[in-house]
């Protein structure tokens, strides 16, 4: 057995009656253990190698409780002190190098790995986790695989209890997992596990933020983050606007905002920004929009299709409010974040 791992988790875990488990929750994931806890850890759980999930026994929490002790760290001998007294199944996660996940357990972890922000969004290997994940009923009493809802419902009334089912998906709202320190999110619904929200970001109540993508710091959404789009510090997405992503199926590119961007209310991307642009509400920019490069004394100079702006800086997009056609001009605005609003986050 390797002393260096990617990423280590000791998890909470739900298993459903055929006894498959079908959802962790990890109080403190670790990105690239100390090999101390890595040896500890491997030895008390019987890990031989590679990415692994292993459900504990009882006597192997008391062993591994032992081992951290004689590691030295205090911390995580405290949090597997402290699982022991759960009554639920504790799982262990190895991850030794970063693959396509096989396992529930292995996508949650990274999940977690993303919102503590150990990771940034598009750092980890998530190809396939959709299919790896379990499509659940996440509940007032936790999360329930579909096939036992009606059940539980049913035991819930008899017994006098109202099961309320707040969402069905194989993703669970951020907020039952983990609040990253310094943001702002006005519905708790509007960000995904596995969603990276930056320090000083706030998220309004239309607002969203989607897995694997999410914030790199100050910024207001007041629109939609989807899978895998980053923004960048000091950017602003009004309202109802849109961020194309590749999860159903479109473009192979990678959609980005850069620092200092303004997506105005009701317009959407699919192509990258640089920094310091901005889209005019209500404008939406694809790949194969075609639009009218104008100078600085507001002329034409040549038809481009977006794509070839695709991730530069300082562009103004607009619509002629009397042709109607797309233009891309130089900006020269300063966007500017209200900085009392979301350094008191």
């Amino acid at each position: 057995m390797t002393d260096t791992l990617h990423s280590f988790g000791l998890g909470i875990a739900t298993l459903n009656r055929e006894g498959a488990l079908i959802e962790t929750w990890y109080p403190a994931p670790m990105l690239h253990p100390d090999p101390g806890v890595t040896r500890a850890a491997g030895k008390a759980c019987g890990y031989s190698g590679g990415n692994r999930a292993i459900v504990l026994e009882p006597v192997q929490l008391e062993a591994l409780e032992k081992a951290i002790s004689d590691s030295g760290d205090e911390h995580s001998r405290q949090l597997v002190h402290a699982l022991q007294s759960a009554a639920r199944p504790i799982v262990a996660t190895f991850l030794a190098t970063d693959e396509a996940p096989a396992s529930v357990a292995e996508v949650y972890l990274k999940l977690h790995l993303l919102s503590h922000r150990l990771c940034q969004p598009h750092t980890l290997n998530l190809r396939g986790a959709f299919g790896v994940l379990h499509n659940i009923a996440w509940t007032s009493e936790g999360p329930i695989d579909l096939p036992e809802l009606p059940q539980r419902q049913l035991q819930a009334r008899l017994a006098g209890r109202a099961l309320s089912v707040d969402a069905v998906d194989k993703f669970p709202k951020m907020s039952d997992y983990v609040i990253p320190p310094g943001i702002r999110i006005a519905d708790t619904a509007r960000g995904g596990r596995g969603a990276h929200g930056g320090e000083g970001t706030t998220v309004m109540h239309e607002g969203f933020i989607n897995f694997n993508a999410g914030t790199l710091g100050p910024a207001m959404i007041e629109g939609r983050i989807s899978a895998g789009v980053v923004i960048g510090e000091g950017s602003d997405l009004g309202g109802g606007c849109s961020t194309m992503g590749t999860l159903s199926g479109g473009g192979k590119e990678v959609i980005s905002v850069g620092r200092d961007c303004l997506i105005g209310a009701n317009a959407g991307i699919g192509i990258a920004l640089g920094d310091r642009c901005v889209v005019e509400a209500g404008l939406y920019i694809t790949a194969g929009t075609k639009l009218q490069l104008m100078d600085r004394d507001n002329q034409p100079v040549r038809t481009v299709k977006a794509r070839e702006l695709s991730g530069h800086s300082d562009l103004l997009f607009r619509r002629n409010s009397t042709t109607g056609g797309v233009e891309c001009r130089a900006n020269s605005t300063q966007i500017e974040l209200n900085e009392e609003l979301h350094r008191h986050n």
